[in-house]
C-alpha cells in the first residue's frame, strides 16, 4: 500500500493555485471552465455586502453615530462626492453612486479573503472533501473579467440611453479622427479597440495584484512550514511570523487601494459614456 508523502514546495503552490471545479460536459456545454469556490464566495460576499449595507440603513440615527456608522458615513460621501464630479447626470448618479459604493464594498470583502490564513479554507473543504479552494474570487480573472464586462455593458446602456442610439452609432464612426467616409473604418476600428482595452485594463489590474498578493503568501507560508530545530530552521520560522506579518499590514493598503481603483474606474467609464464627442 503506497504511502501518502508531503507534498513539495512546487506542489503546494499548484494546488492551492488549483480552482474547484465540475470536470464534466453535458451536451456542448464544458462545466470545467466554471470556478465553483469563486462563484461560492463572490455570491456569498455579496450577500453580505448587501446585508450589511440595509441592517446598517435600517439602523441608522440621526443622532451621534457610532463608529462603525460614522466609518460607513464617510465612505458613502466619498463615494457620493466622486460620483458627483466624474458623473454630471443626477439621474444617472441615483443608480451609479450606489452601484459605486456596491462594488467598493463587495470587492473590498472579495480581496479581504486574502488575509485569512492560506492553509485554513483548504483544510476545512479538504475535512469535508473538498479537493481544491481558492478564497479570492479577485484573484481569478474570470471574477474580475465577468466584472470589468458588466461594467462595460453598463457604458454601453448609457452611451445609447443618453446619446440616443443614433447619435452613438454616428459617434463610433466619426470619432475620433473626423466625418470624412474614409476616416469611418479607422475611427469604428479606434472605438473597438478602446472599448476592449478598457475592458480588459480593467479587469487584470484587479486580478494581477489579488493574484500576486496569494502568491506571496502562500511563499511566506512555506516559510514556516520549513522550519525544524535546526539554526536554519528556526531562522526560517522567525522570519516566516516576521514576513507574514508586515505583508498582511502591507496587504490592506493594496486592497483598498484595488477596491477604490476599481470603483473609481467604473465611475470614469460611465462617465465617459455621458460625453458627446
Amino acid at each position: 500500500m503506497a504511502t501518502e508523502h508531503a507534498p513539495n514546495a512546487s506542489e503546494y503552490i499548484v494546488h492551492h493555485l488549483t480552482f474547484l471545479t465540475n470536470h464534466k460536459q453535458v451536451g456542448l456545454v464544458d462545466w470545467s471552465v466554471i470556478h465553483l469556490d469563486s462563484l461560492f464566495f463572490s455570491i456569498g460576499l455579496g450577500l453580505l455586502t448587501v446585508f450589511i449595507m440595509a441592517r446598517l440603513a435600517a439602523r441608522a440615527t440621526s443622532g451621534v453615530p457610532g463608529r462603525f456608522q460614522a466609518a460607513v458615513e464617510i465612505i458613502v460621501e466619498m463615494v457620493s462626492d466622486q460620483a458627483k464630479s466624474i458623473v454630471h447626470s443626477p439621474e444617472s448618479r441615483q443608480f451609479v453612486a450606489p452601484l459605486a459604493l456596491t462594488v467598493f464594498v463587495w470587492i473590498f470583502l472579495m480581496n479581504a479573503m486574502d488575509l485569512l490564513p492560506v492553509d485554513l479554507l483548504p483544510l476545512l473543504g479538504n475535512a469535508i472533501g473538498v479537493p481544491y479552494l481558492r478564497a479570492v474570487p479577485t484573484a481569478d480573472i474570470n471574477a474580475t473579467l465577468g466584472m470589468s464586462l458588466g461594467v462595460l455593458l453598463l457604458c454601453l446602456y448609457y452611451s445609447v440611453k443618453i446619446k440616443g442610439l443614433g447619435h452613438w452609432i454616428h459617434e463610433l464612426f466619426t470619432a475620433p479622427f473626423g466625418a470624412h467616409p474614409v476616416l469611418w473604418p479607422i475611427n469604428f476600428a479606434m472605438q473597438m479597440i478602446e472599448f476592449v482595452a478598457k475592458t480588459v485594463s480593467h479587469g487584470m489590474r484587479l486580478f494581477g495584484n489579488m493574484y500576486a498578493g496569494e502568491l506571496i503568501f502562500m511563499l511566506i507560508a512555506l516559510m514556516g512550514a520549513a522550519w525544524a530545530l535546526s539554526a536554519t530552521g528556526i531562522f526560517l520560522a522567525i522570519g516566516h511570523i516576521i514576513a507574514g506579518t508586515a505583508w498582511a499590514i502591507f496587504h490592506i493598503l493594496i486592497i483598498t487601494l484595488q477596491a477604490f481603483i476599481f470603483m473609481m474606474l467604473t465611475l470614469v467609464y460611465v462617465g465617459q459614456a455621458h460625453d458627446t464627442h
